[in-house]
């Protein structure tokens, strides 16, 4: 239920950010730099004089959409190829899956920046970054599924009917195996969140003056001493949203299955 409540409260942040925001989150105001919280301004002000809580508010929407849309194209893709590899087996299943075990050799972030670098920084790019780093996970877990589901007595039933393929995938093994899908992606959202926020830190993802939370934190490291409130400001809000969505998976696991283990 925490889980639940702190995502459901960034959420809120994100949607109603335009209407909740004190101060525009680019409106520069040079006779406030780095100012310490206070009552106008409740989170500070960065190096520019710009309100850390409006850039907090905005911030939200990016991270956000980063981490669900990319999550949205490891869904997509990972669920397509671990179905088709699972149903059908053979040398289709063997391709598929040693393409999977090649990707699941690099470490997820490293993966994600190697294909930024070859994209470039961008929104559009990180988003795509993010998602082709998550296809394995959804691959395997998708590909265990139907392996479990194929052999039920109704699938075989359906067979015997004459039920072409494309009616039982879409009928009867997607949505039996929805329930770990569900579970990965609640998980995944956070890790891509918190890879977002890194390569974005590393100057491959949201550019300045973008209110994204790691290029928030990237460009406040050089104000820690003079001003620490804006480095720990953005770094509170990527704890608190990554361990909401964990927590939130975590309840899921337990409540659509409790001997699942993703």
């Amino acid at each position: 239920m925490i889980g639940l409540w702190i995502v459901t409260l960034f959420m809120l942040i994100a949607i109603l950010a335009p209407w909740i925001s004190p101060y525009d989150p680019l409106e520069q105001n040079m006779d406030k730099l780095l100012q310490s919280p206070s009552l106008s301004h409740p989170l500070g002000t960065d190096e520019y004089g710009r309100d850390m809580l409006s850039r907090i508010f905005y911030g939200s929407r990016i991270s956000l959409m980063v981490g669900m849309v990319g999550v949205v194209i490891s869904v997509v893709f990972g669920v397509a190829l671990g179905t088709i590899a699972g149903y059908f087996g053979g040398r289709i299943e063997a391709l598929i899956m040693r393409i999977t075990d090649i990707f699941m050799a690099f470490p997820g972030f490293l993966l994600a920046l190697a294909i930024v670098s070859v994209l470039g920084p961008g929104m559009m790019n990180l988003m795509i970054a993010i998602g082709i780093f998550s296809v394995p996970s959804f691959t395997w877990i998708s590909r265990s599924a139907v392996l479990s589901i194929k052999s039920k007595e109704y699938i075989e039933a359906s067979r015997s009917m004459g039920a072409k393929h494309s009616r039982i995938i879409f009928k009867h093994i997607i949505p039996n195996s929805i329930a770990p899908i569900i579970v990965l992606s609640t998980l995944r959202v956070a890790t891509a969140i918190l890879s977002a926020s890194g390569l974005s830190f590393l100057g491959m993802g949201a550019q300045p003056p973008s209110p994204e939370w790691g290029t928030m934190l990237s460009t406040g490291r050089e104000f820690l001493r003079a001003a620490p409130h804006i480095s720990i400001v953005p770094g509170v809000a990527i704890m608190l949203v990554v361990l909401g969505f964990n927590m939130l998976g975590d309840g899921l696991r337990d409540a659509l299955d409790p001997k699942m283990k993703v």
